[in-house]
Parts: structure tokens; sequence; C-alpha cells
């Protein structure tokens, strides 16, 4: 607790075994006590640190839960229309990622769904998948647009992802990712397509306050490093930072640039080699691991964690919500992946949905560990150790959600 007692205390959670996640083995401390008001932590430690004095307006008994931070989602796809179950059958019959992009489905198919979809349908589809979030411990949730393609319905997207976090219990944090694809009435045009990003998507998404950050697709199937510079140097322009796609399919160096231009994070990562790693840890870039889509797209090549690791570069996990390659809200499913799929530590994966998964979205200030003076976003969970939250195939453990200090309902 701190020495200046507060004047009163909104919550107080009594017998839990806190996780603080500000250590690197996310190590438990013994039954206590963490105080909350006015939304923020104000303290955290044993019960006889508490001033009996103090008023407390309601009491939350833990009875020796596990209690964490609550959940980052730092990168996902939630707001789109349709589904794409029909590719999901073509990959399985062989068809490849760059196959199905290439013969109109991909990004291209959610677009048309997601273009046609009227704003409150949209915020309808949308809805189910963050409540599913939610319901596994998701206090705060970056979303990306990127399936509109087009001023108006890039711009609708971003809306409806500001939306979703008036009408619900969650933290949302927007990225305009609209350099995903180059949409039909661009095709062979990439430049001209990047010419409408930067003149005009993108400054009237700023001009709103739509966008939190920027982000792009740097692949060969995407945008070109010179051209995802371009749209770099146009969120530099109006003070928004960025983030990236990068080294998914192949190395084009776009975690490099990312890093160049002070990215949050560079997500992905497959084929990132070590000049890319020694840049993001310069920068201070997270990287940020996707197993969801490594499982989803049957990938074989593993990204390099032991660089990562070795150049003290910290790695976030998410669950990249998509149509096409991830179709996923469990985050701690994506915990389980990224340890039996990329070998992080169950204390690393724990580290990856809180403490390094608030530095990717530029929280850190205010998110990801139970410290007093953060936003009091916790999560209590039927666990005995920290490592059973990776450890357990699917499930659900979640005894409480408290976002900014108000317990929320769990179904």
């Amino acid at each position: 607790m701190p020495n200046t007692q507060p004047p009163h205390i909104d919550l107080l959670i009594r017998n839990a075994r806190v996780v603080t996640c500000t250590d690197d083995a996310c190590a438990v401390s013994a039954a206590g006590i963490v105080a909350i008001t006015n939304g923020r932590i104000v303290g955290v430690g044993r019960a006889d640190q508490l001033n009996a004095a103090v008023p407390v307006a309601a009491e939350l008994d833990a009875e020796g839960a596990l209690l964490t931070p609550g959940l980052i989602d730092c990168h996902t796809h939630l707001v789109y229309a349709g589904d794409r179950s029909r590719e999901f059958e073509m990959r399985l019959q062989g068809a490849s990622y760059e196959d199905i992009a290439k013969a109109g489905g991909g990004i291209l198919s959610t677009l048309r769904q997601t273009r046609d979809a009227q704003s409150a349908d949209l915020l309808a589809q949308s809805a189910r998948r963050l409540r599913s979030l939610m319901q596994h411990g998701v206090t705060t949730v970056e979303i990306k647009s990127g399936y509109g393609l087009s001023q108006k319905a890039e711009l609708k997207c971003l809306r409806v992802a500001r939306e979703l976090g008036e009408h619900f219990p969650i933290d949302v944090r927007t990225t305009l990712l609209a350099a995903h694809a180059v949409p039909p009435e661009f095709a062979g045009r990439p430049d001209a397509y990047i010419d409408e990003i930067v003149e005009h998507i993108l400054p009237e998404a700023a001009r709103l306050k739509l966008a939190d950050a920027v982000d792009a697709f740097c692949e060969t199937i995407g945008f070109t490093p010179a051209q995802t510079r371009r749209v770099f140097e146009a969120a530099r322009a109006q003070g928004l930072p960025v983030k990236l796609h990068a080294e998914q399919l192949s190395n084009q160096g776009g975690a490099a640039l990312a890093a160049e231009f002070g990215a949050l994070s560079a997500d992905h990562l497959e084929h990132l080699d070590e000049t890319g790693v020694i840049a993001m840890a310069r920068a201070g870039t997270v990287a940020v691991m996707l197993p969801g889509a490594f499982y989803f797209l049957r990938d074989t090549r593993v990204p390099p964690i032991a660089l990562l690791r070795q150049h003290g570069v910290p790695m976030a996990v998410s669950t990249d919500c998509n149509p096409g390659t991830s179709p996923g809200t469990h985050l701690p499913l994506m915990m389980n992946m990224a340890c039996t799929l990329f070998r992080l530590t169950p204390a690393e994966a724990l580290l990856g949905v809180t403490r390094h998964a608030a530095t990717a979205l530029g929280l850190s200030a205010t998110h990801g560990s139970v410290e007093v003076g953060k936003q009091a976003d916790l999560c209590l969970w039927d666990v005995d150790h920290p490592a059973e939250l990776s450890y357990a195939i699917g499930a659900s453990p979640l005894r409480a959600r408290i976002h900014r200090g108000v317990q929320t309902a769990l179904h």
C-alpha cells in the first residue's frame, strides 16, 4: 500500500494472489489486497497495511483466486462483415494464401461484404466477437480498419470501432489500416492507391480523430517498403504513431523500416532476420506474436524467438482476430499456442497479453500491470498458478473481470 492512504476506497479486493506483471517471472504474491478509487489502483499489498479508518464503499472477496492485469489484445481486425469459411475449405484442398488472394478472395472478399454492410449491422456482427474477447478476460483491444479500402468505408469501420468502445466496458484503440490491400478500383495501380491514402484517407481519419495509430501490410502481396514508407511519412505528418504487418510471408525489411519510424510494434515476423531484430531493439518496437494465423495457415517457419530474447525485444501475443487467417476470439488460447508453437514460456505469454501488449499500444503508463496509479483493469482466475492460463487448451477459468474499477458481467 502507498504511504499516503486515499481518502476513500471505491472497491477493495481481498484475499487475492496478485500477479502484478511488473517482473519478468510473473511472481505470485501471498494473499493480499488491491484498493481502487475513481477507476485507478490506489493500493496493492497486505491487508495489515490498509488504514482501517479509510472508508470502503464495496468489497470483493477473491477467495484465493489469482489476480492479474486485465488482458490486452493488441492486434485485431475485429470490425468486418461476413465470413470466409469457403476459403477455409479451399485452403484445406491445397490452395495457398497467395492463391486465394490472386483469385479475388482473401481481403477483397471481405471488402465487398464490409462495404455493403450498414453501420448498424456491422456493429452488431462485430459486437458478438467483442463480447467473446471480453468473456475471456480482455479489457483493452486494438481494432484495425482495412476491410473498406475507400475513404467512406474505412471511416465507417473506424467509427464502428469507436462506437464499440462507447457501448461496452472495454478500452478500444483504433488503427487505420487502409494500406491492407489494393482495392478493385485501383487494380494494377498500387501507387495511385497510396496517393489516395496519404492525400485523403489518412488526413481525414486524423482530422476526425478516428485513428490512434496507422498500420500497413508490407509484403509481396501487399505493399512495398517504398510504398509503406510513404504511408509512415504521412502518419508522422499527422502526429500518429505507426505499426506494421511485417515479415509474415517473406523478408521485405519491414521490421527495420518500422523501427526507423519508431513504430509501436512490428507484427507476425516469421521471416524476421537479426538485422530487423536489432533495429527493433534499438527503437523499442514490440514484436507481436500471432500464433493463431501461424496455426490457421499451417505455417512452418517460426518467428526467431531466441534472437528476440537475445536482443531484449519485448514480445506481445494477440489473437489477430480476422475472417481469413485467424477467426479466433480466445486470447488465453493464443497464449497456449504461443507456448506450444513458438516455445514462449508461460510467463512470457502472460506478459505478452499484459505489460508488453500495453507497450505495443502506447499504453504502458496506464495499462498492463497491477501498480498504484494504473487503470484498474483486472481479472480474477480460478487457477492455482499463472502457467495454467497458458496450459489449459481453450479453458475459460475467468471468475471476474474488472474494467476501470467496475466488475462486469461475463455473459
